[in-house]
């Protein structure tokens, strides 16, 4: 078979070798004429898979190794029975991360403490359940919204979205959809922005058009909001960047760009493509997945004490993920002519670099201390006493 790839997953070519002849190409290279002859194509959410680009091919099955769906013409795929997998769940671990990195880097900024906020989780799905467990470890007071799954599981514990307006951060993690009984489509439009209690922190991790950018413009130049962190943007690669300048924090769509969440996501359509065909799986490529470039952190003694738990822990987790930096790689973006702005946003998607989980470093401690031994290993980390 050949296999056309997105060559910006991790380890995809040696995971597909065995169903045959793998062709790895840019994302802008994945086109109608690249992808005729193919029988596996895997994409990214860059990718529209549609009728424009598979009419006439020979693709029998396609992965996107993303959660999100909205880029794929799921209908036109089922009409011509290609196999479809998607990876749902696969970068959660990594969205939840770059959330807990926000946090502390916001509470850093604005010299609050996480522990006096209340903040309001909208979607607790594979992403929001992980920001849930987290912002409860962090000591922060929890609200939640999610009407499919109340509605499904029966759970009085979830509120409506105007209760969760009176949080002091509200952080975003649903599908976007624009039909059915729950469409996420400008679900922050202008009137409920206004509605979001005076001063608080607006983020959005999940995509671009669940938020009204025109609408975000004007609340964030009223001064309504204390901040807002996008990740995610209307109009993706072209930005809004007079929207950018007034954001607190400001990512190129990377939130859930771990490696390790890169990967996870390869294997589940490699699973998917495996079942499709009735292959048996034989991935065995661990060998070739890099050393995490922090290994190892080690709390000094002298540090108890002078410092509270909390900026201890916002130390720990910058040496392994610096968000300030990908803050200052997009900004960038409104020094170039618009005409280069489309493919400068691509490119630091593309070329983005290796970030490796919590789970990857070993924090070692100089005597037991309960409440950040206990936060480090929630969020992820691995924990040594000496």
């Amino acid at each position: 078979m050949k296999i056309v790839v997105d060559k910006n997953n991790p380890l995809v070519a040696e995971t597909f070798r065995q169903f045959g002849d793998v062709i790895p190409l840019g994302t802008k290279d994945i086109t109608r004429e690249s992808v005729h002859d193919a029988d596996i194509l895997i994409v990214r959410s860059e990718t529209k898979v549609t009728k424009e680009l598979l009419d006439g091919s020979t693709v029998k099955f396609v992965g996107t190794a993303t959660i999100g769906t909205d880029h794929v013409d799921v209908e036109y795929l089922r009409s011509r029975k290609i196999g479809f997998a998607s990876a749902p769940g696969s970068n959660a671990n990594s969205v939840a991360e770059y959330i807990v990195t926000a946090l502390l880097l916001l509470a850093r900024r604005k010299g609050f403490s996480l522990k006096e906020k209340t903040i309001g989780v909208v979607g607790v799905g594979n992403v929001g359940s992980k920001v849930v467990r987290n912002a409860k470890a962090l000591g922060m007071t929890v609200l939640k919204n999610d009407p499919p799954l109340a509605r499904a599981t029966g759970d009085t514990s979830f509120l409506s979205l105007d209760e969760l307006m009176l949080a002091d951060i509200i952080t975003v993690h649903v599908p976007l959809t624009k039909t059915g009984p729950d469409p996420t489509y400008h679900l922050f439009d202008a009137a409920r922005m206004n509605k979001i209690k005076k001063g608080a922190i607006l983020i959005n991790t999940a995509r671009g058009s669940v938020i009204d950018g025109k609408a975000l413009s004007g609340v964030l130049s009223s001064g309504h909001l204390g901040g807002t962190v996008l990740d995610v943007w209307e109009g993706e690669p072209v930005i809004d960047t007079s929207l950018l300048k007034h954001v607190e924090i400001g990512t190129p769509h990377i939130a859930g760009y771990s490696f390790e969440g890169k990967l996870a996501a390869v294997k589940q359509t490699y699973s998917a493509a495996c079942k499709f065909f009735g292959q048996k799986e034989n991935w065995s490529l661990e060998k070739l997945i890099p050393k995490p470039p922090v290994e190892r952190i080690v709390i000094p003694a002298e540090k108890l004490g002078n410092e509270s738990s909390e900026n201890m822990f916002y130390n720990v987790i910058r040496q392994c993920y610096d968000i300030e930096s990908d803050d200052r790689t997009l900004r960038d973006i409104s020094k170039i002519s618009s005409e280069e702005q489309r493919l400068y946003f691509r490119r630091l998607r593309a070329e983005y670099r290796v970030r490796r989980e919590f789970s990857n470093t070993t924090v070692e401690l100089p005597k037991p201390m309960s409440s950040l031994q206990e936060l480090l290993m929630t969020i992820g980390f691995r924990v040594e006493v000496r």
